[in-house]
């Protein structure tokens, strides 16, 4: 299973960038490889956010579209996504968030399983490499919204 981890500190306010992913619906504008993205449902119990979403992920004819549920904790300040339904035999994200001074420390943990034997063999080879250009992404549309200059 392709497992890969990243850190990153990020210019803005913890809240913001939580609110940015959990926006799931305007990844397709940032995400690389996201080329459709639809939440089906969004509801608050206690502290936590319960979101039911779909993503469309991939690039040429490798396009597959996947059913997550994600769990903000807003106590933890973490979510926490599994998947529910398409190409994916197993997915479990996470991601943490800490303020410190002026940024945001955010950690992004990804484990996952395709239900495609040899997709699953290419996709561990460039796993990590993928989710970093993921990471940078966040990082820019954080940048973009959240660190416009001041006149």
């Amino acid at each position: 299973m392709p497992k890969a981890s990243v850190k990153r500190s990020i210019e803005c306010k913890k809240e913001q960038l939580i609110d940015l992913v959990l926006d799931i619906e305007k990844y397709p504008i940032f995400v690389p490889f996201c080329v459709d993205a639809k939440v089906h449902e969004k509801k608050e119990q206690g502290d936590l956010l319960l979101i039911i979403a779909d993503l469309t992920i991939g690039k040429g004819p490798f396009i597959d579209t996947y059913k997550s549920d994600v769990k903000f904790n807003k106590k933890k300040d973490s979510i926490y996504v599994t998947n529910l339904d398409g190409p994916l035999k197993h997915l479990e994200n996470k991601w943490f968030f800490k303020q410190e001074n002026n940024s945001t420390e955010v950690s992004f943990d990804v484990d996952f399983e395709l239900k495609n034997y040899f997709l699953n063999i290419l996709m561990t080879k460039s796993f990590q490499l993928g989710l970093n250009k993921i990471a940078d992404a966040f990082e820019k549309r954080a940048e973009v919204l959240f660190n416009k200059p001041q006149y």
